[in-house]
């Protein structure tokens, strides 16, 4: 399995070479033409979501993004590092699409993501909110 790591600072500009990388990276690692809009428009849904939540929350630290190629998957994880405002701070909890749906403007994003991506799992935890998209991928 091959792993991209892409770390870049909060701004919107930053955004597209995200989407530029997983879409060569994705088609590098098998998944179909038909799916690459998909992957491009999932993949920079998410990293504007994490590039707002850090404008407003933590300018300083940069957004991650990992690209990984397996055997019959590929999956990016965009990661941020706003803090949960849960004070409580405990454990994993897991949002699914249905949920962010009814949560207003802030996780529309969410529901975006999840009608692009063929898999989606999205945790937030007291360090931040990890988005995980996987798609089909045929290795040759």
């Amino acid at each position: 399995m091959a792993t991209v790591e892409l770390t870049f600072s909060p701004l919107p500009v930053h955004v597209r070479t995200a989407r530029l990388v997983a879409t060569a990276v994705a088609r590098r690692g098998g998944v179909e033409e038909a799916l690459l809009d998909e992957v491009r428009l999932a993949v920079g849904e998410a990293c504007s979501r994490a590039v707002e939540a850090h404008q407003q929350q933590c300018p300083a630290e940069p957004v991650r993004v990992e690209l990984r190629d397996g055997a019959d998957r590929f999956e990016v994880v965009v990661a941020d590092r706003v803090p949960n405002d849960d004070p409580a701070g405990e454990g994993t909890t897991e949002v699914t699409p249905d949920l962010a749906e009814l949560n207003g403007d802030l996780n529309l994003g969410f529901a975006v993501i999840a009608g692009l991506a063929d898999d989606v799992d999205i945790s937030s935890t007291p360090s931040g909110v990890e988005i995980t998209m996987s798609w089909p991928a045929k290795k040759d």
